[in-house]
């Protein structure tokens, strides 16, 4: 039986494994988030969790037990006084740790790991998107985008309706949008559904300006194609759409087959093969390589 297999190790020693946790939970506790590699995330977020606990009791051995951790003494004041109003009626769970992209180079899994409620809480926002985006795709279906936009919506009034219904009840979000509203504001109070509300409300002015926006953009990529089609003469090449081809997807009057075209070929066009014999050509007779046995 293997023992001590308890924690990971991170191909370190107890010391240099302890000083790079301690230093990666007082970086937390500084900026409230950070990135780092999921698997010292996990173990970070762990260790964190005491730490808070201890800012919440507040008593001289928590406080000499925090100061023994941390690394940064600024840290402390934040942690005793900060995070302990924050996590007050908190039970538990004062980290939340988010999947990113993989780092570059070795492809080492990546993550975010935040601390719950705090200014820049990752999860408050996304969640403030869906919701501006759930609302305006509630109202589009009863109204032309130039009714909606005339009329606008009240985002602060429809959070305020959704945040006292069931999981299962009909409303203007979906479900699962619902349920991550109610886990975010579960214990910040009312305060967070205006900030909600605004996020989401700026989103949603967000959602109506990308088309605004796009077709400026296309508008003016035609006066330039224009500007240079009076330049040079006509012709039925310039006019015709460009559009990329990919691989299995056959261009206008192509005839040859799919097997083909997922091979990549018409990507790369097929090259006439030459024909190697297997048999090696014999080497002319020369007397001065001869060897004698």
């Amino acid at each position: 039986m293997k023992h001590g297999a308890a924690f990971r190790k991170f191909s370190r020693t107890s010391s240099h494994r302890n000083l790079m946790l301690r230093n990666l939970v007082t970086s937390l506790f500084e900026h409230e988030q950070i990135r780092t590699t999921l698997p010292k995330a996990k173990d970070t977020a762990r260790l964190a969790d005491k730490i808070i606990t201890l800012g919440k009791k507040g008593t001289e051995s928590a406080y000499q037990r925090a100061q023994a951790f941390v690394l940064k003494p600024n840290v402390l004041p934040k942690l005793f006084e900060t995070f302990a109003q924050r996590y007050a009626n908190r039970p538990g769970g004062y980290t939340r740790i988010h999947r990113i992209d993989n780092r570059t180079g070795d492809n080492a899994p990546m993550a975010l790991l935040e601390l719950v409620d705090n200014p820049r809480d990752f999860k408050l926002e996304m969640t403030a998107r869906t919701v501006g985006r759930d609302l305006l795709t509630e109202k589009l279906r009863w109204n032309s985008p130039r009714g909606v936009l005339n009329s606008g919506v009240d985002a602060l009034e429809s959070i305020s309706r959704e945040v006292k219904l069931g999981t299962h009840d009909k409303g203007e979000l979906r479900p699962a949008t619902r349920r991550n509203l109610q886990k975010v504001i579960r214990y910040r109070g009312n305060p967070s559904l205006r900030d909600v509300g605004k996020k989401a409300s700026a989103w949603i002015d967000t959602l109506f300006a990308m088309p605004l926006q796009q077709r400026r953009v296309q508008m003016a990529a035609d006066a330039s194609a224009d500007a240079k089609n009076k330049a040079k003469p006509t012709n039925f090449v310039d006019k015709f759409p460009k559009t990329g081809s990919r691989a299995g997807a056959a261009a206008p009057g192509d005839m040859r087959s799919a097997v083909r075209l997922a091979q990549g070929a018409l990507a790369r066009p097929r090259r006439p093969t030459r024909y190697v014999s297997a048999v090696p050509t014999p080497k002319p007779y020369d007397a001065k390589n001869l060897q004698t046995r």
